[in-house]
């Protein structure tokens, strides 16, 4: 593709791959900074990078047999988040154990089919680093059904989530379902990554999930007022990382982390300095 005049920016605006990139990529970017979050301040951030590196044999399957590959991901994401807790409550293996045995069958199921594939395709490629100019109305949709899903659930068990988050053993004075409220929430993690995929790509999610939190955080605000800054972050981010990457011809989900990893660091360093 070729670039953009940068004195022209709002001609840019009226094509439609743009719109739709940026309505796909503001999407994830909320979700992913809500649900990243939680995961911070749960300390499983590294559970974002073994079920996303799992996703990759989703990926692989769904494109060998014809199916949408986010629903070949989203499958084997809620599979391996299943896996991982299950082998957690048994006590067969620590968080960081179980997530590594959850991304190394995940990836050799990935590098089996790409072997019966004869080599890596355009499409597989794409959803290793990531697509986000070329979603189309089906994908779009796709996006936003999940989004609503995630926000919905977020908004409506808001005060549970906080409870658990925060203190598990006062959850279940309060009566709260820890155990489920954990599986849910991790499933929306699988979800959540699934639909980060086709924007920021498998090698990045975790970026796009992890670092608008991270810089939340360094304002020290009350919660409230973190999870919005992690939303303004994430949206942020991404609308800067698309335009650009437009503008410029370069790398969309590369500019989008270069962009959040910027973010991060001025942020930081501003509250060091102040």
């Amino acid at each position: 593709m070729s670039s953009f005049d940068v004195f022209d920016l709002p001609s840019l605006f009226q094509y439609q791959f743009l719109q739709m990139a940026l309505v796909g990529g503001i999407l994830a970017a909320v979700v992913s900074a809500w649900i990243g979050l939680f995961l911070i301040l749960r300390k499983e951030s590294m559970l974002v990078d073994g079920v996303a590196h799992t996703a990759f044999g989703g990926v692989a399957v769904g494109l060998l047999i014809g199916i949408d590959p986010m629903l070949g991901a989203m499958a084997v994401s809620a599979a391996a988040v299943l896996g991982i807790t299950y082998m957690r409550r048994k006590g067969l293996a620590q968080s960081d154990a179980a997530i590594a045995v959850m991304m190394a069958m995940g990836f050799s199921v990935g590098m089996i089919v790409i072997s019966l594939a004869n080599g890596f395709n355009v499409e597989l490629f794409s959803y290793l680093f990531g697509s986000i100019l070329t979603i189309d109305s089906t994908d779009l949709t796709v996006l936003v059904i999940l989004a609503l899903v995630i926000i919905g659930f977020m908004v409506f068990f808001y005060k549970e989530m906080l409870a658990v988050t925060f203190d598990e053993d006062g959850a279940r004075l309060q009566g709260i379902p820890v155990e489920a409220m954990t599986m849910a929430f991790n499933l929306l993690v699988a979800v959540t990554i699934a639909l980060s995929i086709k924007v920021i790509g498998i090698i990045l999610v975790v970026a796009l999930m992890v670092l608008p939190g991270l810089t939340a955080l360094q304002l020290k605000r009350s919660f409230k007022s973190t999870l919005i800054a992690s939303t303004v972050f994430g949206v942020g981010a991404a609308v800067l990382g698309i335009v650009l990457s437009v503008l410029f011809s370069v790398s969309t989900s590369g500019v989008i982390v270069f962009s959040a990893a910027g973010i991060f660091l001025f942020v930081a360093a501003y509250q060091r300095l102040a």
